[in-house]
């Protein structure tokens, strides 16, 4: 499964929010977008998951427009796991897994054994079968996270959106997320605020800066001191680290890079 975002735009009375962005994503590859609050992250991906209808460009998965499919035909190619929130509606943790059968089924159809065995899969895959009968609205952040992907792997989709999905959890929660995330074996975009979990996990990086992009490649043609300067307004040190091979990043305050100069 491929994206490619085309010269898209989306605008909120005369402010562009997303600005003429194209970008693309290769078979199983995992994609960050990166930017600080407000460059437009989530609104392109919103565009991306038809939350949002851009009034410029086209949106292609695997080379079909996204808004000439029906909500049901993108449901079974794609699935969304947003930020986590709490819902109004009470389901237990199952019940929540179910639902990504949905885009499979007709108004009348009922579940069967098939499904509810891969709802069984999908809960042990994210180390979450023990809490298949649990409310989902009492669950932890990172464990409403771990049933929203259970419940993207039951909708067999070959591309996944996630939407800043470690947004407020602690660092092993957003570790095992995003290991999970990284072998499922699906094409993945995913927007990220920690620039070392870009770093490590991320086969490629997009970069928006005010609704435009301004940087594009792989983590270590991206990440770079002068980017991340220009990006986020903070000087850095980037280096790699000795056991992972990767990118890592150390943030350094005004204080300390003048008292070096």
């Amino acid at each position: 499964m491929q994206l490619q975002v085309d010269n898209v735009s989306w605008s909120v009375d005369a402010q562009k929010i997303v600005d003429s962005v194209t970008l693309s994503t290769a078979e199983g590859e995992f994609v960050g977008l990166l930017g600080p609050n407000g460059s437009g992250k989530s609104s392109l991906l919103r565009t991306i998951y038809r939350l949002l209808k851009p009034q410029a460009g086209h949106i292609l998965l695997d080379e079909c427009n996204v808004w000439h499919l029906s909500a049901r035909e993108v449901a079974q190619r794609m699935a969304v796991v947003m930020q986590e929130r709490t819902g109004e509606f009470d389901f237990s943790v199952f019940e929540i897994v179910l639902m990504g059968r949905n885009p499979h089924k007709k108004m009348f159809d009922r579940d069967t054994e098939q499904d509810f065995q891969l709802v069984q899969e999908a809960l042990q895959r994210v180390h979450m079968e023990s809490f298949a009968q649990r409310s989902f609205l009492t669950l932890s952040g990172g464990e409403k996270q771990r049933v929203l992907i259970a419940r993207a792997l039951v909708q067999q989709a070959r591309f996944l959106v996630l939407d800043e999905p470690t947004n407020h959890l602690d660092i092993h929660y957003q570790l095992s997320i995003l290991e999970l995330v990284k072998h499922l074996g699906v094409t993945t975009i995913a927007a990220l605020h920690d620039l070392n979990l870009a770093a490590y996990y991320c086969d490629r990086l997009y970069v928006l800066k005010q609704g435009g992009l301004v940087a594009a490649g792989t983590p270590a043609q991206v990440l770079q001191p002068d980017l991340i300067r220009t990006v986020y307004g903070v000087w850095s040190e980037v280096k790699l680290h000795p056991l992972t091979g990767k990118l890592t990043i150390t943030f350094l305050p005004e204080s300390s890079v003048a008292r070096v100069g």
